[in-house]
């Protein structure tokens, strides 16, 4: 679900490994098989080194004996014990918030040179067409060549499309469709490579350590999403556009290290000639885990998310004014983070599956009472506390997918996973909208928040045994 993140996929997950994304969140060539073995610096032991089972391997965090406020605190092992996922990360961090810096310097240009919010709302089109267009394509490319080498592919395009902005903000171009070009193509490059670095994941750190992953990128995200647009406003207003674009540029260059010094990561498995989309979809179909866990986080983004009326309840409810609706976009993105930085516990977890479904259900709960409740800070609160239990979703349910998938599968899923994620969240304007437009802002956030507890019921009475899996014994 990730709304905040979930709003269209930035490129600034891009540039390494997803949350989902990113995020969000191995297995050998056969679903039952769990994670591979962390990869070394030699490109054929990445490939030979057989899987570690579910309980190899040091146990998850800290021991149980460690202080509280340890075993509270992200589980840094991943960090700590593999270098390979430590570059990419620290990458990662870098480069979100640079992302973040250009995405706010895109839209501040578009509007001084148009004057007009329809112009500024096109920017968001020119990149949800490419990451739906190209996002299934992306993920059939990753399940059939170097996921290392496509991962540099596309981190390159985004840093030279990056150099782009830059060189036109310095020389005062002044084209719009200059920078609806841009954003385009930054769409494109993350959505051609994307599946392949979050594909990744699961060969650089063992199968017990990917909860404690997937909540560290969680917080390499949200810090892109929180600290980029401020340092962007602050940098857009002192010293211009350019600023930011240039930065962002620079940022490239710790990416595009942790990339170039991976092993080969071709997938694994018997290959059987090119890999289809459409082999993605059906294998979705067939499997009820996996399948369970994309429509959980659909629902959560169709029927809980009241983004599009954010403005209309900064007026209605509060009084307030865009200064107001900054801080209603920004509160799921601080809830998101804080859950990511206290989710030392996740790894304890083995029924990932009521996680999911009890997560999205939360979310759902504090959506509808933040419909039902006028206080702004009561409501900031509210809207925080959805972003954290979408943080615990997005942990498990791309756990789950990197796990209990076949590697051969996973980008393609990844793929799958860009399309929900570009998509999600428009059916979710859409039907908040409508319901608004129907009736009022309060009850379209309440019913939809509603809507969301009740599909996750329904989920739970249609598929028992969602709740029942066990990440000892993954099963897609």
């Amino acid at each position: 679900m990730s709304k905040n993140q979930h709003s269209t996929p930035s490129p600034s997950s891009s540039r390494s490994s997803s949350p989902a994304p990113s995020t969000s969140h191995g297995s050998a060539p056969s679903a039952s098989t769990p994670s591979p073995a962390p990869s070394t610096s030699s490109h054929s032991a990445a490939e030979s080194e057989p899987d570690p089972g579910p309980g190899d391997g040091p146990g998850p965090g800290p021991a149980a004996g460690s202080p509280w406020y340890r075993r509270a605190f992200a589980d840094l092992s991943p960090l700590r014990d593999h270098p390979d996922y430590r570059r990419v990360w620290a990458g990662q961090a870098i480069s979100s918030i640079g992302q973040q810096m250009t995405a706010v310097a895109v839209s501040v240009q578009v509007y001084e040179l148009t004057g007009s919010a329809f112009a500024t709302g096109l920017v968001g089109i020119f990149s949800l067409v490419p990451l739906v267009a190209f996002g299934l394509y992306g993920g059939a490319i990753a399940d059939t060549v170097d996921r290392r080498r496509l991962g540099l592919i596309g981190s390159a395009g985004l840093a030279v499309v990056s150099a782009a902005l830059a060189a036109q903000a310095l020389a005062g171009l002044g084209l719009v469709a200059v920078l609806y070009a841009a954003v385009a193509a930054q769409a494109g490059f993350f959505a051609i490579s994307s599946p392949a670095r979050s594909a990744m994941i699961p060969r650089l750190v063992p199968s017990h350590q990917l909860p404690a992953a997937n909540a560290l990128n969680t917080v390499s995200m949200n810090l892109g999403l929180t600290v980029g647009p401020m340092l962007g406003g602050v940098l857009i207003g002192t010293y211009g556009a350019q600023a930011a674009y240039l930065i962002d540029t620079v940022a490239f260059t710790g990416t595009l290290y942790a990339m170039w010094r991976l092993p080969a990561m071709r997938p694994l498995g018997e290959r059987k000639g090119r890999a289809s989309v459409l082999d993605g979809l059906r294998f979705l179909r067939d499997q009820p885990n996996l399948r369970t866990s994309f429509l959980a986080d659909l629902a959560a983004m169709v029927f809980g998310m009241p983004r599009a009326l954010f403005p209309a309840i900064a007026v209605t409810f509060y009084g307030g004014d865009a200064g107001t609706v900054g801080l209603l976009v920004s509160a799921p993105a601080v809830g998101a983070l804080i859950g990511a930085l206290f989710s030392g516990w996740v790894g304890r977890v083995h029924r990932q599956g009521a996680a999911i479904l009890a997560a999205v259900a939360a979310w759902g709960l504090a959506i509808a009472a933040f419909g039902a409740l006028h206080n702004l800070w009561l409501g900031l609160l509210l809207l925080a506390v959805a972003g954290c239990a979408d943080t615990v979703s997005m942990i498990f349910r791309n756990t789950m997918m990197q796990v209990a998938a076949p590697d051969e599968m996973r980008g393609r899923l990844q793929g799958i996973f860009i399309v929900v994620v570009a998509g999600g969240p428009r059916l979710g304007d859409f039907e908040s909208g409508t319901v608004a437009a129907l009736t009022n802002p309060a009850t379209s956030v309440i019913t939809g928040g509603l809507a969301c507890v009740a599909a996750v019921l329904l989920l739970a009475a249609r598929r028992p045994a969602f709740l029942t899996y066990d990440a000892r014994h993954p099963t897609p």
